[in-house]
């Protein structure tokens, strides 16, 4: 079929690009792919055809690492193959599967691999996926395309390690950097990068520098409480270039560029409505606290930040292949290209911005230090209504708020809005104002039937798929016959759905219920004390439960206050563990949260022997297959292989079969 040699073409293509670096490898041979040219009437070009036909691939030598990279990227190109046959075959339904397996497999690619977001292959697959997936769900919002000019520069200044070297540039005088905990050395690296901000692009750092005036009291008010070295703030600087709305291709978003798992784990919660990488308050936390821990693994500031970049098993093999000695600048030469600059660049922005006249360059900048005022407003408020009341544009509104993504607060109980301050009275009486009457039409609820999938439900209503997911915390791949699920409708949408409304659909009304839910069968009540840089993210991991049962367990929206206690609900099996949650430390309870997230405490332990040479695992919120498949020392092609499984889509509660490994 046309469609499969194209694919064996496309991983052809794939494993004749790949760069050489490894030393323990296994050097495989390719053949020429047998391919039927298609005949052309210009000479020219039928010879130079005929020239690239008689190619012969060199040999190519692949560690562990490219081999999995290689072979993942194979099945995600294999499952985009069939999602284009079964639309072929007019089946729509099998047709979303593949599609959505082939978006989470190459989601799940990046998480483990984080490195391999500046690879153009890796690039190349992910626009073919998600091209896919907006053009079967109708999606036209712009989700994936890079926003902010920090792609463009680090493109620039990453291309080669030498590229701005000038020979006439000397460090200035009199500068030192002796009395710093990261340790800021001058050598070619960062002087290629210092002669790039100030000779080079000198209109990037003044931009960065006039951001700061902004962002930075901040950043350093947050490192101080987190104990951290506040010359770190300026790595903020090569991520974003301070610019909280930044994504990257890659879906890394933010001032401090989380992907969204690891966002996840350090408390950031990211949905339809909301996505908090972009509140730069929460992100500096979550991205100090992650830094903190990077520190505690590997002892060493320039390690700690080159993991921030790059995943910890892409950081120990460069270690290996350097000799095995724990020093990025031994490690640098088989890092990645945007590694290898990564930590130069942060020394150069860090060196500028501790002695900004010495590089050229103004000591202030003109700007407001970021600070604002915080109303608890309702779900579902029109942010244009909110912004009138706030006496700003909408526009002015989503600065304050850059983690709100709909035209409308999230669903659900009171929003802490940030608004300007010395505004806050004038807000409120005004708030009072706002017509709500119409608010409720936003949300319906749906009861599946059989034969529905999230993709037609989603179509049926005019909305998202990912709206959906969303607004129902923990919601699975698979639906069944007669689940609820809250639904959210586009603005103006309401009225006409409910023209043609079926029997299973009723609008949530204005007088929906605010009592709490009861209390769960089979569990005992927890009280926890909230304390400093706590989020109901956080709380949520820790005891295992959901955010929004957090929530309406205690009848509060998403702000909480330190001592502020609340009310969650276990297992009573575990009561006397979870018991224990309260007293930690942070660094404790974060320690538990991972270990709970890889299976390792044993209360959390789902894997049972069994007498037919393999073990069971029950897979839990959170995993992924190549986390399994890493913890039990196993390749993520033998679990496939063994439970049948194509792509990496596994769901909560399956029991996976994994091979003992002796």
């Amino acid at each position: 079929m046309q469609i499969s040699i194209r694919l064996t073409v496309v991983v052809f293509f794939f494993l004749g690009s790949i760069s050489l670096q490894a030393q323990d490898s296994t050097k495989i041979k390719l053949e020429k792919i047998p391919v039927r040219l298609l005949p052309v009437d210009n000479p020219f070009e039928a010879r130079e055809i005929e020239r690239k036909s008689n190619l012969q691939p060199a040999n190519i030598t692949l560690d562990n690492f490219q081999k999995d990279v290689v072979r993942r990227i194979a099945d995600v190109y294999q499952l985009h193959v069939l999602s284009l046959e079964a639309q072929l075959n007019e089946d729509l339904i099998e047709a979303e599967t593949y599609i959505n397996e082939a978006v989470e497999a190459s989601q799940d690619l990046l998480d483990d691999y984080p490195e391999i977001r500046m690879d153009r292959r890796f690039a190349e697959l992910s626009r073919v996926v998600v091209s896919e997936y907006r053009s079967f769900y109708g999606i036209t919002e712009s989700v994936n395309e890079p926003e902010g000019e920090i792609f463009a520069i680090q493109e620039e200044l990453f291309s080669d390690d030498d590229a701005f070297l000038d020979t006439d540039f000397s460090l200035p005088k009199d500068i030192t950097f002796s009395n710093l905990d990261v340790p800021l050395i001058q050598n070619r690296y960062v002087t290629n990068s210092l002669v790039y901000y100030t000779i080079k692009r000198p209109e990037v750092m003044e931009l960065w520098l006039q951001r700061a005036e902004v962002y930075m009291p901040m950043i350093e008010r947050i490192f101080k409480e987190e104990k951290l070295p506040l010359e770190l703030s300026y790595l903020a600087f090569i991520e974003s270039g301070l610019n909280p709305k930044a994504r990257s291709w890659a879906s890394a978003v933010g001032m401090w560029q989380f992907i969204a798992a690891t966002g996840r784990v350090y408390g950031l919660e990211i949905n339809w409505w909301i996505d908090e990488r972009r509140d730069p308050e929460k992100a500096t936390r979550a991205a100090a606290r992650h830094l903190r821990d990077l520190y505690a693994i590997w002892g060493d500031w320039h390690l700690a930040m080159a993991n921030y970049n790059i995943s910890p098993r892409g950081l120990n093999r460069a270690i290996r292949r350097a000799g095995g000695k724990k020093d990025y600048w031994e490690a640098y030469p088989y890092l990645p290209r945007e590694t290898r600059g990564y930590v130069p660049g942060f020394i150069a922005t860090a060196m500028i911005g501790l002695n900004p006249e010495e590089f050229g360059f103004e000591s202030k900048y003109e700007g407001d230090p970021y600070n604002y005022d915080v109303v608890e407003v309702d779900g579902l408020m029109p942010l244009d209504a909110l912004a009138k009341a706030a006496g700003v544009t909408t526009q002015e509104l989503k600065d304050y708020n850059p983690e709100l993504l709909r035209w409308a607060t999230p669903p659900g109980n009171k929003y802490p809005l940030k608004i300007p301050t010395g505004v806050k009275e004038e807000f409120i009486a005004a708030y009072k104002d706002i017509p709500k009457e119409d608010l409720a039409e936003s949300i319906s609820m749906h009861t599946v039937r059989s034969g529905e999938s999230i993709g037609l439900i989603a179509r049926k209503y005019g909305t998202t798929v990912r709206g959906i997911y969303a607004s129902n915390e923990n919601l699975g791949k698979v639906i069944y016959p007669g689940q609820k699920l809250v639904i959210p409708l586009p603005k103006g949408s309401a009225g006409k759905i409910s023209a043609n409304q079926p029997t299973n659909l009723t609008n949530t009304s204005r007088t929906r219920s605010t009592s709490r839910p009861s209390t769960p069968a089979n569990t005992s009540k927890m009280t926890y004390r909230v304390k400093t840089g706590d989020t109901i993210g956080h709380i949520a991991e820790w005891y295992d439960v959901r955010a929004f049962e957090i929530r309406a367990w205690n009848g509060i929206g998403n702000t909480i206050r330190v001592g502020q206690k609340l009310s969650i609900h276990v297992p009573n099996q575990h009561k006397d563990h979870y018991a224990k949650v309260d007293k930690m430390s942070f660094r404790e309870k974060q320690n538990l949260e991972q270990k709970q997230r890889r299976g390792e405490n044993i209360l959390f332990a789902s894997s049972t022997s069994t007498n037919s040479g393999y073990v069971t695992y029950t897979v839990k919120r959170n995993d992924t297959l190549g986390e399994i498949a890493e913890n039990f020392g196993v390749s993520t092609s033998s679990l496939r292989r063994l439970n049948g499984i194509s792509g990496s889509r596994i769901y909560v509660g399956q029991v996976l079969k994994i091979n003992k490994v002796n």
